[in-house]
This record gives C-alpha cells, sequence and structure tokens, in this order.
C-alpha cells in the first residue's frame, strides 16, 4: 500500500528545494491522481489527464522509433515547461515550471524524488 503521507512529503521538499517548480504530480500510469504539491484539486485533475496523454504518446514514440525504454517527455512553451519522468512502470512525477527553469537542478530533484517515491507505492 502506498504512504501517501511520505509521497506529498517528498513533493512538498522537492517543491521547495527548487523555485523553478510551480507544480509536481505523481499520476498513475492509468492517468489516476496520486498526490501532487502546489497543484490545485481542478488543476490536479487536469494535469493527470494531459500527463496520461503525454506519458501513451511517448512510450509509443520510443518503442516505435525504436529509441529503447520510455524514460521521460520535455514539453516547452512559452509560459513555462512540462518534465515527465518515469516511476517505475506503475507511475510517473510530472513536473510544471517557469519560462526558464534551470533545468539540471529540476531533472536531479526529479530523478531524486522518482527514487524516493518509487519505493513508497
Amino acid at each position: 500500500m502506498a504512504d501517501f503521507g511520505q509521497i506529498e512529503a517528498i513533493l512538498k521538499e522537492i517543491g521547495n528545494g527548487t523555485p523553478d517548480i510551480h507544480g509536481l504530480a505523481v499520476v498513475s500510469s492509468e492517468g489516476l491522481p496520486i498526490a501532487s504539491e502546489l497543484l490545485g484539486e481542478a488543476e490536479m485533475e487536469r494535469v493527470a489527464a494531459m500527463t496520461a496523454a503525454m506519458l501513451a504518446v511517448g512510450q509509443r514514440s520510443a518503442e516505435e522509433l525504436d529509441r529503447g525504454t520510455f524514460e521521460q517527455v520535455f514539453i516547452k512553451g512559452e509560459l513555462g515547461a512540462i518534465i515527465i519522468i518515469e516511476i517505475g512502470e506503475e507511475a510517473v512525477l510530472a513536473a510544471v515550471t517557469g519560462t526558464k527553469p534551470r533545468l539540471g537542478l529540476v531533472f536531479m530533484n526529479m530523478r531524486r524524488a522518482a527514487e524516493q517515491i518509487k519505493s513508497l507505492l
């Protein structure tokens, strides 16, 4: 059984330690919200739904183009970015960032959080 309190504590820590991140969500591979930080309830539902769609496209693209197993999706728009990294086969970690994120710091903190969360799911 997942420890949602610990997962939310990890998300809070990464959110507080990475000012470029505006929101975080752990989403099941089916698109169901598991936990979030800095996102309202309505926004969490939207992020979960969009994450599921992007995950499906990312997985299919990696497979069809012989790029190996899916690891991450990065989408940048004029108002910010959305980054999705895998947490095992059952979930992903999604981050919503500002316009000029320090990507090295964001990816490092997301990978660290993903490893911690993986052991809790």
